[in-house]
C-alpha cells in the first residue's frame, strides 16, 4: 500500500520568485510580508541573486 501525503510540501519562495519573473509578473507581486525571510528569498529568486549581492544591500561592494 502506498502512502499519500496529507498536504503539499511548503512552497519554495526562491523558485516562486524565479517563476514570477519568468511569467512577466512585476517585482511588487511578491506575496510575502515586508521584512520576512520568505520575502528576501522570493526576491532572490526573482533577481537571480542572493540578497547580499544586490546593489543597495549590506555586503554589496558597489
Amino acid at each position: 500500500m502506498s502512502q499519500v501525503p496529507l498536504h503539499d510540501p511548503p512552497p519554495d519562495p526562491i523558485a516562486e520568485g524565479a517563476r514570477a519573473r519568468a511569467l512577466g509578473r512585476p517585482k511588487d507581486a511578491c506575496p510575502y510580508p515586508v521584512n520576512s525571510a520568505a520575502r528576501v528569498a522570493w526576491l532572490e529568486g526573482y533577481d537571480g541573486l542572493p540578497a547580499t549581492h544586490r546593489p543597495g544591500q549590506p555586503g554589496h561592494d558597489t
